[in-house]
């Protein structure tokens, strides 16, 4: 009886255990794969990429994204990077428009991040998740790397 007892323990702890990681986990709203609603979006200038499908995952403190999608012209597209909320420049790799990236949490579902190119600010901007996690909605304002004015807003859906 003691050995079932002990074991039944073992199995509540291990479980609680198990629980506490997958809560910690998936306390930020962004992790998961997010696909662009292309229809929704807004690109000034254009054209719009036919699609871009994100993904999310946590890596320790920071969150590591990729973003595969097909541009206006109909090329593949392929950035990655990997950032924290804690206002730090980081890699940004495979976007023509800037090489760095930082953010900063303004709540729990509301991101500001910064993007830069060659240590130079050339977009800022918002990512907000909304309440129910399903949509997420990015506004950017800045500089393409073709010294464009750049105002967008890409409306994505969660998967």
């Amino acid at each position: 009886m003691h050995t079932f007892l002990r074991a039944a323990a073992l199995w509540m702890v291990l479980l609680a255990l198990s629980g506490v990681k997958l809560t910690a986990q998936g306390t930020d709203p962004v992790v998961g794969t997010w696909e662009l609603n292309v229809v929704k979006s807004k690109y000034s200038p254009g054209p719009a990429p036919k699609s871009e499908m994100r993904t999310y995952v946590v890596a320790g403190q920071d969150i590591k994204a990729t973003s595969k999608g097909v541009d206006g012209a109909g090329k593949p597209t392929s950035v990655a990077w990997t950032v924290n909320y804690d206002g730090k420049d980081r890699p940004l790799t495979g976007d023509q428009d800037a090489d760095a990236l930082s953010l900063k949490h303004i709540d729990a579902f509301t991101t500001e991040f910064t993007q830069m190119r060659a240590g130079k600010v050339v977009m800022t901007g918002t990512r907000s998740i909304s309440r129910d996690g399903k949509v997420m909605t990015i506004t950017t304002k800045g500089t393409n790397a073709r010294g464009q004015a750049l105002n967008n807003v890409e409306v994505f859906e969660k998967r």
